[in-house]
């Protein structure tokens, strides 16, 4: 997606305009749709420890998602 975007602006000259046709395909490309989201449903535990007695308590297991490095891969 990241590359989508920065594709975008060297298709088009600096003088050209986006008919509505292109627009709606590039809003289409860009814009996160319901399904890209349902992540944020999840009822995410910032802390550990309480996820585990949570977990533990309703015999449940823990997803752990763990990064290094900048969110953003800006590293």
């Amino acid at each position: 997606m990241f590359g989508l975007c920065l594709a975008i602006p060297l298709a088009f000259s600096a003088d050209a305009t986006l008919d509505a046709k292109t627009q709606a395909a590039v809003k289409a490309a860009v814009i996160p749709t319901e399904a890209d989201e349902t992540w944020l449903k999840i009822g995410w535990r910032a802390n550990l420890w309480e996820a585990r007695k949570e977990a533990a308590a309703n015999g449940k297991p823990i997803l752990l998602w763990e990064m290094d490095g900048h969110p953003l891969g800006c590293t």
